[in-house]
């Protein structure tokens, strides 16, 4: 018999005896599927970002299928709907998700400040921080090289004029861009917040305002004009409970920097 030949045979051989031996371990190591697991998972919209509190869609998904996880309503980026789904799959009373949306606490573009040197390395918002706060003279204010833009998983941030914009209608809230802010500048809040106060600076008064034209400087004068308690100064700094707040819009006139902003 030819060599060739038998050298066909031969690997044929060998493939169909590999092609059945895969075969059976196939069978016999098989992971078994949870149907429950794929059912909710196919309710979540896979954008992995850790909102719900646990390690991604999978990870949540997994804690509602084994039971050890009775909260439909985690999930932020997939809203009513995936709360909604999953209730259904598992009994569970779906509850309300409230929409949130990513802002930028901060309006620190080249028009307001500026910076105290050149930056010439990597050009990444932590490694810039390392060295004296960062390049920016307000230590507390956006870096500008889009870190935040780089994580979201729907494009919705962008960088111009040093600073970080975030495009409402693109957020899903999922908060990575928060977690990934080193500056903490960038914060969720319900969409149908209507007022937000757009500084991070927490220091006080003419020092805070060398370093940035439009910082909130704490005095305190919108606390004072808020008659529903829902304004308090923290580190110099306004903030506002977003559940006290009945938008009426007193803080932004009596605002003598225009820190709070309407949306």
């Amino acid at each position: 018999m030819n060599g060739i030949v038998i050298a066909i045979i031969v690997v044929a051989a060998i493939g169909l005896v590999c092609g059945i031996m895969l075969s059976v371990a196939s069978k016999l190591m098989a992971v078994p599927v949870d149907e429950t697991f794929e059912k909710v998972r196919a309710c979540l919209p896979g954008a992995n970002c850790g909102a719900c509190g646990f390690n991604g869609c999978d990870g949540y998904a997994n804690e509602l299928a084994s039971g050890n996880c009775t909260e439909a309503n985690r999930c932020t980026p997939g809203g009513q709907d995936a709360a909604t789904g999953i209730a259904e799959i598992l009994g569970l009373e779906s509850g309300s998700v409230v929409p949130m949306v990513a802002r930028v606490c901060c309006r620190g573009s080249y028009d307001n400040t500026g910076d105290k040197f050149d930056w010439e390395g990597e050009e990444k918002c932590t490694s810039s921080l390392l060295l004296f706060g960062g390049k920016n003279d307000c230590i507390y204010g956006c870096v500008g090289y889009g870190e935040c833009a780089d994580v979201c998983p729907q494009n919705a941030i962008c960088i111009k004029d040093n600073l970080a914009h975030v495009m409402p209608e693109y957020c899903i809230g999922c908060g990575l861009c928060v977690k990934t802010c080193p500056s903490s500048v960038i914060e969720l809040v319900p969409r149908s917040s209507k007022y937000i106060v757009v500084c991070n600076n927490c220091t006080r008064g003419r020092e805070a305002m060398t370093v940035c034209k439009a910082s909130c400087i704490g005095c305190g004068k919108c606390e004072k004009t808020c008659e529903h308690g829902a304004i308090t100064l923290t580190n110099n700094l306004a903030d506002i409970d977003q559940e006290k707040c009945v938008q009426c819009g007193a803080c932004v006139e009596a605002c003598p920097r225009k820190c709070i902003v309407e949306l």
